[in-house]
């Protein structure tokens, strides 16, 4: 028994203690988490809350021990030294420091998931690489949502003074034979518990436990993001890569049931002009044209230059996004490249020759050029238009007119679509692509206009009336162009952004964008509604189509203007799985199987229909043409085949 007495309980305890102090507070960030974002995951009832916090436990589980692991080590490494105060001092910052900045993270999400959608990920570095203005961002987000900060700084004190309460009493080990052994024993266990929690499970054959694990535990998908912390899909997610082949059918399947490559026949003569309006975080909410047949209770249109626009043009009203971030909105619109769980535009097969509306134009003869006011190279514009082959680029720098700088993105929109007016047609025909900036956290317009345009009922509302404002001056000036009575105008948005009435809380409609085609000339026939879904990645093929171009073209979307019937599959994800709606259904894929088939009309994926449509054809053949897709889409990326 003596020999026992080197064991070091005290020491084990007191962290056992400090270790549950991270899944107490973890637990409160994930209230506050669902808390600061209740319209956009709907919870039941309170035991439903408490089961899904109870399923994040496992997930806690892992981001506890990947930020903590060097802290046990050092808590528990036999060095004799570990109960002085000074050792103790040095294991407290430590703890503090990676503790905080990986708390930190979940509270970030606070405010950025009602933009992204999904949890923190990697992906935010890819991001941040092409920023230079992240400490503004920051400091606008923490004066704008003041009381996050607060929160945080109100829970870390409390975690500091939680953590004092228990202190170890300084002892020398007076056998060092039987500590040392029952040290290294005891390191050895935790060591294979910190294994087990770190992969979710103790059993060799199941994998670590990843983002789309979180899905098993829930009613609706957006629940997803409840039992996940933001520390677990930040770390998860570094260096990974879910681009891989796959094989589920063969490729007849693929080139009866997905058609990947389209032929068009359509003869013009005088090739048109074409202008690409991307408008950031332009959601199909904020548009009265969009909502006329929505039914949304006291509904308010917050773009009335875009209303009157959409009346004289072909307008899509169930259009859905092909990606949840900017750079994603540039590759689905422009080369009809959806985003999937991982996005194409930072994987390791980004930098290829891809077959675009830009290659497309360039093939006849087309000026290309792409605007964007932000700082050049921003969100990564510049290097994937490079990609596609814009023959000009034009930013702040081209613009230099600095004065007219937001001072944190771009330059304001009205002046810079006036000086797109101004700047294309030199060369006709011409492709110019414009990203907008201002309708953007965080949320500000230009001091002149303060009092113009109504609050509305979120922070979103007042600059999309700048922008819609802006869009408005643009075409005043455009009119006036030699080459705008031959031009075909696009108008889309990158992806949606804050959200207020019901109807666009639901799973799908987080994707909800406007399209809208538009050309003066009665030519091209562009005008009326059509209801059918749509999707970014029809917008190459469809423009394709419009401006003649005959030969073979690689895309998985289809034109929206063409007799010929290509199947409409639309594609997106979640950030955790795969999205397909076909025909009657949506269906959801985690890379392998399929997890869910809802019915079309059930957008916020609410009622899982798998055990009812075990044996229904048409469910059975959709599950294998979203399988196909995904098959089809990872060779043609891997392989370098998107030309």
């Amino acid at each position: 028994m003596k020999f026992f007495k080197e064991f070091r309980k005290q020491e084990v305890l007191v962290l056992l203690y400090r270790i549950f102090l991270a899944y107490f507070f973890y637990q409160i960030a994930r209230f506050l988490f669902w808390y600061f974002n209740k319209e956009l995951i709907k919870v039941d009832s309170v035991s439903d809350y408490f089961g899904l916090a109870f399923h994040g436990i496992a997930f806690d589980t892992t981001a506890i021990l990947y930020v903590n692991a060097l802290f046990i080590l050092l808590s528990l490494v036999p060095i004799v030294i570990n109960t002085k105060k000074g050792y103790q001092k040095v294991l407290f910052w430590l703890y503090f420091v990676t503790n905080g900045i990986a708390y930190a993270m979940n509270f970030g999400d606070f405010v950025y998931f009602k933009f992204a959608q999904t949890r923190l990920t990697s992906a935010a570095l890819q991001v941040a690489q092409h920023e230079s203005n992240i400490f503004k961002v920051f400091t606008a987000s923490i004066v704008q949502n003041p009381f996050i900060l607060i929160w945080f700084v109100v829970l870390m004190w409390l975690w500091i003074f939680l953590y004092k309460k228990v202190k170890i009493e300084e002892r020398k080990p007076v056998k060092l034979i039987p500590y040392f052994i029952l040290s290294i024993v005891t390191l050895c266990l935790t060591a294979v518990l910190c294994v087990g929690g770190i992969r979710g499970d103790f059993k060799h054959s199941t994998r670590p436990i990843n983002l789309v694990d979180a899905n098993r535990f829930v009613k609706v998908p957006s629940q997803g993001n409840l039992v996940l912390n933001s520390t677990f899909s930040f770390f998860r997610t570094l260096n990974t890569n879910n681009f891989k082949e796959v094989h589920f059918v063969d490729e007849k399947f693929i080139d009866e049931n997905i058609q990947p490559y389209k032929i068009y026949d359509r003869k013009v003569a005088n090739k048109p002009n074409i202008v690409i309006f991307i408008v950031e975080s332009f959601g199909r909410e904020y548009s009265g044209a969009f909502n006329k047949d929505k039914n949304i209770k006291d509904y308010v249109s917050y773009t009335p230059f875009i209303d009157s626009l959409a009346s004289q043009s072909l307008i899509f009203p169930n259009m859905f996004a092909n990606g949840r971030q900017s750079i994603h909105g540039m590759s689905s619109v422009l080369a009809s490249i959806p985003s999937l769980t991982d996005a194409f535009t930072s994987s390791p097969y980004s930098n290829q020759k891809i077959q675009s509306i830009v290659s497309v134009c360039n093939d006849l003869g087309y000026d290309t050029s792409f605007y964007h006011g932000a700082p050049n190279g921003s969100m990564g514009f510049l290097g994937f238009g490079n990609i596609l082959g814009f023959k000009h680029y034009f930013g702040k720098t081209e613009y230099n007119h600095d004065e007219d700088f937001d001072g944190m993105w771009a330059i304001w929109d009205e002046p810079f679509l006036q000086y797109f007016a101004k700047n294309v047609g030199k060369t006709q025909p011409f492709m110019a692509t414009v990203f907008t900036a201002s309708s953007h956290h965080p949320f500000k317009i230009p001091e002149k206009y303060h009092g113009k345009f109504k609050k509305g009922k979120n922070q979103m509302h007042e600059p999309i009336q700048y922008t819609d404002y802006s869009i408005k001056k643009y075409f005043e000036t455009a009119k006036k162009q030699p080459w705008y009575n031959n031009t075909i105008f696009v108008f889309t948005g990158d992806h949606p952004n804050e959200i207020y009435y019901p109807e666009y809380e639901k799973a799908m409609n987080r994707f909800a964008v406007p399209l809208i085609l538009y050309s003066p000339n009665p030519e091209y026939n562009l005008k009326g509604v059509n209801t059918e879904e749509a999707q970014q990645i029809d917008i190459y093929p469809t423009l394709a189509d419009l401006i003649g171009y005959n030969k073979r073209i690689r895309s998985w979307g289809r034109s929206l203007v063409s007799d010929k019937k290509y199947p409409a599959i639309i594609a997106n994800s979640d950030g955790t799985v795969e999205q397909f709606m076909i025909g009657n259904y949506i269906y959801r894929f985690d890379g392998k199987n399929v997890v869910g088939i809802f019915d079309k009309s059930d957008l916020g994926l609410e009622k899982n229909l798998m055990d009812q449509l075990k044996n229904n054809p048409e469910a059975e053949k959709g599950q294998q043409i979203a399988k196909a897709w995904y098959q089809d889409y990872m060779n043609k990326i891997i392989n370098r085949k998107l030309y």
